[in-house]
């Protein structure tokens, strides 16, 4: 079997750039979202819960909407749009490293991908239905992907 050695040129990597992409719109999307939460405030996600709970004729005093409904207030909302600004960055830093065939993203990737495997096993052993096998599998080839472009590098 012949060896061969590791190809630093970002554009010999296409399942790479693929996963690049996927993460870099992740990222821009949870941007969009933190941006959302900060200039709508707390007022329009306490109305649209209200009707929700309406619409789904839910008891409006206890249970999980009942919570939500009561934890949303000023603090909570900057405090989900910091949580989403952080995730969006570190998903476009990861976008752009991947891109760029850089080993710490394919790092960084391999193990957030690896890390929501077990909640998606376990989702998918709860539900049965094939929108959870697709992501357990997209998952699965996203961790084999990462983990085989590390390997190439240490051989």
């Amino acid at each position: 079997m012949i060896q061969q050695d590791y190809n630093p040129d970002p554009h010999a990597h296409p399942g790479l750039h693929f996963i690049a992409v996927v993460e870099a719109v992740k990222g821009a999307l949870a941007l969009v979202a933190a941006s959302g939460l900060e200039l709508l405030g707390p007022a329009p996600l306490q109305r649209w819960l209200a009707e929700l709970i309406a619409h789904f004729q839910l008891d409006p005093d206890t249970g999980a909407m009942a919570w939500l409904a009561h934890a949303i207030n000023p603090g909570s909302v900057h405090l989900a749009a910091g949580v989403a600004l952080l995730y969006g960055i570190v998903h476009l830093i990861e976008g752009w490293g991947l891109w760029r065939a850089k080993a710490w993203a394919s790092w960084l990737g391999c193990i957030a991908a690896a890390a929501y495997l077990p909640f998606d096993i376990y989702a998918f052993a709860l539900h049965r239905h094939w929108l959870e096998a697709a992501v357990v599998a997209i998952n699965l080839l996203v961790v084999w992907v990462l983990a085989r472009d590390l390997r190439k590098r240490r051989e």
